[in-house]
């Protein structure tokens, strides 16, 4: 019945570190880009992007820009996705695509309890049920979605450059963020380390990324983890 996330780093800008690094040594030097990026060693790229990022310059990460394929968030996680304005979003349409089979997220504050487990799950059959028997009356699809969950599942594609990724992290990797969205962040920022490790290597919350707490929660686990020895 429960439904987990997937989240796939489906296309990114090719040498993503090397291009964010190439454009901010243009802006220091007499050199072009073009010339940079040909001859740019590693070390360079590190410590370009590791001064700049330090500096406060983060216009050169918009240069270099992630696409996701994710799946399996609830309607109410893709809410808050959307929020983030600076990036782009190709969500699977209620209008047109029928949802009679969906599986629903289940948060594991309710799945903790038996009693409750079974009050949600019997109320998100009810919605699938009525939501079927509406389609067979011959109510279109865009109406009859009006009886879906905040539960329901949706599959969405969504590009981001670095920058408004660096803040996306910081604002949803926080554990006062909403659990299932934090775990998007979460999967998210592990797969762009993956192609981008010293862009991103001190990405996550605020307590991370600036060593601070904009929500002053110094009793925080991961605060007291970072800095209460």
């Amino acid at each position: 019945m429960a439904i987990d996330v997937k989240v796939t780093l489906i296309a990114h800008t090719p040498d993503p570190e090397r291009v964010v690094a190439a454009a901010a040594r243009q802006c220091y030097s007499k050199y072009s880009a073009t010339k940079a990026l040909s001859e740019l060693k590693d070390e360079d790229i590190k410590r370009q992007l590791r001064r700049r990022i330090s500096d406060g310059h983060l216009s050169v990460l918009e240069h270099a820009s992630f696409t996701f394929a994710i799946e399996g968030i609830s309607r109410a996680c893709s809410h808050q996705l959307v929020r983030h304005r600076i990036a782009s979003y190709s969500q699977q349409s209620q209008r047109y695509v029928r949802l009679e089979e969906m599986e629903f997220v289940l948060p594991d504050s309710v799945a903790a309890n038996e009693e409750s487990k079974i009050k949600y799950l019997e109320a998100l059959e009810r919605c699938r049920g009525c939501y079927a028997d509406l389609l067979k009356m011959g109510i279109p699809t865009e109406d009859a979605r009006y009886i879906l969950p905040q539960a329901s599942p949706t599959k969405i594609a969504v590009t981001m450059n670095a920058r408004s990724l660096m803040n996306f992290f910081e604002l949803r990797c926080c554990l006062s963020a909403q659990w299932e969205i934090r775990r998007l962040a979460e999967e998210m920022l592990r797969l762009v380390k993956g192609v981008a490790p010293t862009m991103f290597e001190n990405a996550g919350p605020f307590c991370v990324s600036r060593k601070i707490c904009p929500e002053k929660k110094y009793d925080c686990p991961k605060w007291v983890e970072l800095y209460k020895k």
